[in-house]
């Protein structure tokens, strides 16, 4: 049965940071036949929404916005100083969001990214009813501007708060908001669920955005990830948001080491992104 979702590709595919001239990618993208592209914000200071936006209506491509979570933002820090920081941030990518007529606001934004520590129970509670409140908040802002946020679970190596569906669901239904949703990523579930269509299942209607890569963050298709049990768990819950391609390049040292990709995942980025794109609509749309 096919699902006619739509399809999307991140820009990190081939660069770090987004600037304005990133948008420099759309007419390929555009061309190699995705409907969305995910545009992940590290600097916002580097970024014309005007531009962008213009760009995007040129090519007729939709956004999808995306945080990205270091040390200085984090909903879970002991310095409320650092919350602080998060949360102009925050508005921040809300604001592009607005500007660039995305519905949702998409990351693992309860916590930094890389915060991974055996810390005591109490320390654990306590990070937990901080991301709570906090999120609670975030979800506020959203709101707000007639939007959502969709949280994203990460693998045990990059969060020790937020591995799995059912730690997202605990999050979401903990921060009891109508704006908190929820995205999965197929590289974190491949290390992290049991069942991947269990875990898509489980979640429900609550899933805005899926982004996937093979087990190995290579091109969809190629590797040991159980595309079958996506395409089930999709269809178990009639998804109809976009599912894109994410993942990184070996060319951009900082990012490539933040991610612990040390060498090409494929022969070359646009053929990661066209091969990707290609076997995801035979899976899914055929």
């Amino acid at each position: 049965m096919s699902l006619n979702v739509k399809f999307g590709v991140s820009t990190w595919l081939w660069t770090s940071p987004f600037t304005t001239e990133t948008i420099e990618l759309f007419p390929k993208i555009k061309a190699m036949g995705f409907d969305a592209v995910e545009i992940p914000v590290e600097y916002p200071e580097k970024i014309d929404a005007k531009k962008v936006k213009a760009a995007l209506d040129q090519h007729g491509l939709e956004a999808i916005v995306c945080g990205a979570f270091g040390p200085t933002r984090d909903l879970t820090n002991d310095d409320p100083a650092v919350h602080e920081t998060c949360f102009q941030y925050i508005v921040q990518c809300l604001d592009f969001c607005n500007a660039w007529d995305a519905k949702f606001f998409a990351g693992p934004m309860y916590s930094a990214v890389g915060k991974a520590r055996m810390v005591s129970p109490e320390q654990r509670k306590k990070e937990w009813d901080r991301a709570v409140a906090n999120i609670h908040k975030v979800s506020k802002l959203a709101q707000e501007r007639d939007l959502e946020i969709a949280l994203e679970p990460l693998n045990r190596f990059e969060s020790d708060m937020i591995n799995t569906a059912e730690d997202v669901l605990r999050l979401v239904n903990d921060v009891n908001h109508p704006a908190a949703k929820i995205m999965l990523d197929g590289f974190h579930m491949a290390i992290e669920e049991r069942n991947i269509e269990l875990a898509i299942t489980s979640v429900g209607g609550r899933l805005i955005h899926l982004q996937v890569a093979e087990n190995y963050r290579g091109t969809p298709g190629t590797g040991q990830t159980p595309w079958n049990s996506f395409k089930q768990g999709l269809q178990n819950i009639n998804y109809k948001g976009v599912v894109s391609i994410e993942s990184f390049t070996p060319e951009v040292k900082e990012l490539a080491g933040a991610v612990c990709i040390w060498k090409n995942l494929a022969l070359s980025q646009d053929g990661f992104a066209q091969d990707g794109l290609h076997f995801l609509k035979k899976l899914l749309n055929d």
